[in-house]
């Protein structure tokens, strides 16, 4: 009978073990539509780094950013199918599918970005948390999608009248579409990837966005005024495909509710350093920023909030918000 020699014997068990715990490890794929270094890739990367070290190294992330997946309408689909399974996307990409969470896509509903935390770290985030529920993906935390406004390649807006005949990029909501159109301006549907070209072309006269992707997807290089309405504070959220929350223990599952809530402190601080760091270099460009009178735009979205807050409940979560110290 063959025997290895006691050596070889021994690192043929350390290898078995090796491949053991390799393929124990299960790399969970995230998708984000924005470049590495953005703070949101960088918080999800944290998030998977944490919790790597919850679970002892049985679960990792590995982020796709830049799009790489596909665009946002395409990877929610994708995620709720559990061919992706995680995802970093803006609240506004989901459109009206989660009631709950359409109205944190209404027009001046948050005051300020301390406003909206407050709202969003307390039992109303939760709720609109757990709301995601229904539509084959389990929200994990919200992250930082800072104050939304309006740009264009031909001149400041500074009333809602500025805004006429204006066609102006939007993501792929109902809401959005609706609070141009009452701005007087016309809303064009977009995957995000396609405006720069679509400036530059013609085709638009302008987006919608924060500081942090006017800068890095070069939108201030074709559309250089930048109007601070603030139209917007539309939360990201962490999402996980219901198929793969499904599989894991009760045990795991707390785990990544744990690992997500503690990268949002990560995201948050990155987030505020990124405005700062992005409105500098968009001024350096030669962007011109304005302020803007907000009144005349909160007075025109009276349309929109009778549209979309007709149930008893979203006019209760609506006032419940408004309530919110």
């Amino acid at each position: 009978m063959f025997h290895l020699p006691k050596l070889a014997a021994t690192a043929l068990v350390a290898a078995s073990l090796m491949v053991s715990t390799a393929s124990a490890q299960t790399v969970l794929r995230s998708s984000d539509t924005h470049p590495d270094g953005y703070p949101t890739v960088e918080a999800v990367k944290a998030f998977g780094e944490i919790l790597s070290e919850k679970t002892d190294g049985r679960y990792s992330v590995e982020v796709f950013h830049s799009s790489q997946l596909g665009e946002e309408k395409d990877t929610i689909e994708q995620t709720q199918f559990g061919v992706i399974d995680m995802n970093r996307i803006s609240i506004g990409a989901f459109n009206t599918q989660v009631p709950a969470a359409t109205v944190t896509q209404l027009p001046y509903i948050f005051r300020s970005a301390d406003h909206m935390h407050h709202v969003l770290d307390g039992p109303i985030g939760e709720e609109i948390l757990a709301a995601f529920d229904d539509v084959g993906v389990v929200a994990l935390a919200f992250y930082d999608g800072g104050a939304r406004s309006f740009y264009n390649s031909s001149k400041p807006i500074t009333t809602p009248a500025d805004m006429a005949g204006m066609k102006v990029r939007v993501m792929q909501s109902d809401i959005f579409v609706d609070m141009v159109a009452a701005f007087g301006g016309n809303a064009t549907p977009m995957p995000y990837g396609e405006v720069y070209s679509g400036i530059q072309t013609g085709i638009l006269d302008g987006a919608e966005n924060n500081f942090p992707s006017y800068d890095t997807a070069g939108h201030a290089e074709v559309a250089q005024f930048y109007s601070l309405d603030e139209h917007l504070m539309v939360p990201e959220v962490l999402v996980i495909s219901k198929v793969v929350w499904d599989g894991l223990t009760p045990e795991d599952q707390t785990l990544f509710r744990e690992a997500a809530k503690e990268s949002v402190a990560i995201q948050r601080e990155l987030w505020a350093a990124k405005e700062i760091e992005s409105r500098a270099a968009v001024e350096a460009l030669g962007a011109t920023i304005n302020e803007v009178d907000k009144k005349p735009f909160i007075d025109a979205m009276g349309p929109v909030y009778d549209k979309y807050v007709t149930d008893p409940a979203l006019k209760d979560l609506v006032a419940r918000i408004q309530a919110t110290e």
